[in-house]
């Protein structure tokens, strides 16, 4: 099952992925992290099906923070893409769109990225915050 979240900021991104990691019904699940201009797309993919409660309870934490999203054609195909194994790097280049981590999101990465794009703009955009 896929779930397709999107967030204002980083540290709604930042949160939500701390908190499905340390839930252990969702383990080797896959997420995808894509940074837009006007905030974050986080899709988790699950590997096994979760129960009816765990699907209430992770559903009602997600929409704390973010809102369900239905990606437009050109993500479908990011996403698509991802999953057919090839590399975030092609990806990023084809689509033109900011594949910040597949896979296993390790905070480290997003706050590197943030960084990054920070320091290339010499601000802080809203959606980096």
């Amino acid at each position: 099952m896929d779930y397709l979240y999107f967030f204002a900021n980083a540290s709604l991104t930042l949160r939500a992925i701390e908190h499905l990691q340390q839930m252990t019904h969702l383990q080797g699940s896959i997420m995808t992290v894509v940074h837009k201009i006007d905030g974050w797309i986080l899709k988790i993919k699950l590997r096994q099906p979760i129960t009816s409660g765990q699907q209430v309870n992770f559903r009602a934490f997600m929409n704390e923070l973010g809102i369900s999203y239905q990606p437009e054609m050109r993500l479908q195909m990011v996403f698509w893409s991802l999953e057919t194994g090839q590399s975030p790097i092609d990806v990023m280049r084809r689509y033109q769109v900011a594949v910040v981590s597949h896979g296993s999101p390790e905070p480290k990465d997003i706050e590197a990225f943030r960084q990054q794009f920070t320091r290339g703009l010499g601000y802080c955009p809203e959606t980096l915050a």
